[in-house]
């Protein structure tokens, strides 16, 4: 059986009309538009319209019909601006209260048509898929964003109504209005923004917002807060004008945050800074009697630290407060400087003694330094420029006053003495952490060496140190700050007194074991033997002075042992620097004074005479003049008056006469009597240890020459300056004129030789 192959035919095609098919089609999706447009999409078969849609993209109508709907909604959009939007614009010559409500029910209106548009294209759009996918062939835009497009064009920058100007209006005022201080909507103005932002414009790309509303909105807050300035700067004081800029600041901030974009936020604060901070940064800091002068001076801490956190939003502001605050520092200093230049003149002064003053200026700089410090800590937020800048004030200030290495000693030496009785171990080194903050604004670090030196060699000699581990702690702190070389005589200080202390056990001993007749002391000796080198004090020579015959003889029995113990030494006896116990009798008891050994020297005399002259007791000491003026005014004009002097007043006359006080009488039986001298060094005496220093700055700058030279071989002279300067401004500013004289010396000595080929260079020589 055979089968028959069969063929299978296609369907023969009945020609269609394709017009036809694209305007049936067509008006399918166009009725059903406008039933969208009517809100009433409820009633619509979104199958048939998706595959008529279909049925007209593969028919190649794809481009016709995304064309076609353009143009229905673009129809749509002028109908709804006219009759819509248009009825809602708000009537300029409204009062003012019926305009807030006008702009904002204007905006409600744009906000329902936009709402209600939007809503349409997402459906249209659900209808066009299909072609909506395609688009990019036909390099056109998508369904939604055609949408916009023509939002944009047709009724936010209508060409026949001024829909934009009103718009821009309407959100300007609202804002303005709450600037005021009036309640608006902020959901009006959020969803314009909102609808603004999704709009792009085609000439620069950017959003609407921005080129439409922002641009504007920016320009007439400039002139607000150019109004605004005027008026908080007329009306308010600083710290009240301040309140205010940080209220209008987080206002901002908050509408931003609230209505407008992010991208509007930076622009907008910059805007509020520069007309109302920025343009009154001098106008803010000079306001009389509530400006930066006022607020420091009061210690306005919040006040204070609201005008750092405002001014370090502007580039200039911190640099202005900085510079503002150093020159109050300055100031203030200056006053301090002059008021104790001025008291240390006074007469009244120079009668009772000058050291009070120096301790006044160093509490007043104290004070004022921790005034400061605590204006870093709560209204600077610890800035580090801030305490830079603060620092080289009170170093500029501090080291205009010429005594101010001396002054610091004497306040360091007055504690150590007695200011730090009765106080823990963390008050006494929190004290020595203060003098040594001062100490650091110092430039000429060796003048406060010699001043330190002289001070602590009284405290050691006299015994008047109030504890040895706070002038071992004093010591420490200063050998960290400067070095081991800084410190070392002043260790060597105490390893002197250390060493006597051990010595006087041995000569005790040897005086026990000394027959009578070797003419042993009748009384107790202890002799302070010091190293030359260490000591601030003109060792080489002793100072004119004779001893009564029985402390000669102890001077000869310590010499006798010492000489056996140690061979090749020389021992100068210093009484300018010693002390003695002398037992007085007076009418009404016994009582044991405490005095110099010039003063002992003194009151001996007494024993044989009734009355000396000034001449006489000068005569029978040898006493230099001004060494003897203090130790009669110690023991005549002072708190004790064990003589009695015949002229009145503080001052020793030549003319005048001495006679032993019998009346004298006191509640203690051992009393203290204290050479008098003034604290304060006077002018000739501090030339005389200004050219001590500068005798010792010349051997130190010759040495960093040496060593500088020796390391380089050949320096060319500025360079040589400025190397010897950094190396030895540790402890004083060398003078430039003075190191070229040093150069000059050690070329006399062969050190160095100026260079053949460059006579500004200078060449080592070995």
């Amino acid at each position: 059986m055979s089968l028959k192959k069969g063929k299978i035919r296609p369907v023969k095609r009945i020609p269609i009309d394709n017009t036809q098919e694209y305007e049936e089609g067509f008006q399918i999706i166009s009725d059903a538009i406008t039933v969208i447009f009517r809100q009433q999409a409820r009633e619509l078969s979104y199958e048939l319209l998706y595959r008529t849609a279909y049925k007209l993209t593969i028919r190649q109508f794809g481009e016709r019909l995304y064309h076609d709907v353009e143009r229905e909604i673009a129809q749509y959009l002028e109908t709804t601006a006219e009759k819509t939007i248009v009825p809602a614009f708000i009537n300029a010559s409204s009062e003012s209260t019926s305009t807030v409500d006008a702009g904002a029910a204007f905006l409600k209106t744009v906000k329902k048509v936009w709402d209600d548009f939007t809503t349409a294209i997402n459906l249209i759009l659900q209808v066009l898929y299909y072609l909506n996918d395609r688009l990019p062939k036909y390099n056109l835009p998508s369904v939604y964003d055609m949408g916009l497009n023509l939002f944009r064009d047709k009724v936010i920058r209508s060409e026949k109504y001024p829909i934009q100007k009103q718009l821009i209006s309407a959100m300007l005022t609202q804002i303005q209005l709450e600037r005021n201080g009036d309640v608006i909507d902020h959901s009006s103005i959020q969803s314009a923004v909102a609808m603004l932002v999704e709009l792009n414009d085609p000439v620069t790309g950017n959003t609407v917002y921005a080129v439409d509303f922002e641009a504007e909105y920016l320009e007439t807050s400039t002139s607000f807060y150019q109004i605004e300035s005027q008026k908080l700067v007329s009306s308010y004081d600083a710290p009240e004008f301040m309140r205010k800029v940080e209220k209008r600041l987080e206002e901002e901030y908050e509408r931003t945050i609230h209505c407008l974009s992010m991208s509007t936020e930076v622009k907008i604060r910059t805007i509020v800074e520069t007309q109302l901070i920025a343009n009154n940064l001098k106008t803010l800091m000079e306001m009389k009697n509530s400006g930066l002068e006022s607020m420091l001076t009061a210690d306005k801490y919040g006040d204070l630290s609201r005008m750092y956190s405002l001014f370090a939003r502007v580039p200039a502001g911190l640099s202005e407060m900085k510079s503002n605050i150093s020159r109050y520092i300055l100031s203030q200093g200056a006053q301090i400087n002059q008021q104790i230049n001025s008291d240390l003149k006074s007469k009244s002064v120079m009668e009772k003694g000058s050291g009070n003053i120096a301790i006044r200026w160093v509490l007043e700089v104290l004070a004022l330094q921790e005034k400061f410090d605590k204006i870093l800590d709560l209204a600077a937020a610890k800035d580090k420029s801030f305490q830079t800048a603060f620092n080289e004030a009170f170093e500029k200030f501090i080291n205009e006053n010429q005594k101010s290495a001396e002054f610091i000693s004497l306040f360091i030496d007055e504690n150590l003495k007695k200011g730090l009785k009765g106080k823990s171990d963390d008050e006494i080194d929190d004290v020595l952490d203060k003098t040594i903050m001062l100490f650091r604004f110092l430039q000429d670090k060796d003048v406060f060496e010699r001043y330190y030196k002289q001070h602590l060699a009284k405290r050691l000699l006299f015994n008047r140190s109030v504890s040895d581990d706070a002038e071992r702690s004093m010591l420490s702190k200063l050998k960290r700050e400067c070095g081991y070389q800084f410190t070392n005589k002043l260790e060597g200080m105490f390893t002197d007194m250390r060493l006597s202390s051990e010595m006087n056990g041995y000569f005790k001993d040897y005086l026990e074991k000394s027959p009578p007749a070797e003419g042993v002391p009748k009384f107790d000796v202890s002799v302070t033997v010091l190293t030359s080198t260490f000591w601030p004090m003109n060792l080489s020579a002793s100072p004119k002075c004779i001893m009564p015959p029985t402390v000669t003889q102890a001077c000869k029995a310590f010499e006798s042992f010492y000489f056996d113990r140690h061979n090749g030494r020389r021992l100068t006896w210093q009484p300018q620097m010693g002390s003695g116990d002398v037992r007085a009798q007076f009418k009404k008891g016994k009582h044991l004074l405490n005095v110099s050994t010039y003063a002992m020297v003194v009151l001996l005399l007494f024993n044989t005479e009734d009355s000396l002259s000034w001449n006489d007791i000068k005569k029978m000491t040898q006493i230099a003049d001004q060494d003897l003026k203090r130790t009669l005014q110690s023991l005549a004009c002072a708190k004790y008056k064990v003589l009695i002097k015949s002229s009145k007043g503080r001052d020793i006359l030549v003319d005048d006469t001495f006679k032993f006080n019998e009346e004298f009488s006191s509640n203690m039986a051992r009393i203290k009597i204290q050479a008098l001298a003034s604290k304060v060094e006077s002018d000739g005496e501090r030339k005389n240890t200004q050219d001590k220093v500068d005798e010792e700055r010349k051997h130190q700058i010759e040495a960093s020459v040496v060593r500088i030279m020796k390391d380089r071989k050949v320096m060319e002279h500025n360079l040589l300056i400025a190397e010897v300067t950094k190396q030895l401004s540790s402890r004083f500013m060398p003078n430039p004129v003075m190191i070229k004289k040093r150069i000059e010396a050690l070329i006399d000595r062969e050190y160095l030789e100026r260079s053949a080929e460059d006579r500004r260079a200078y060449h080592y020589l070995a």
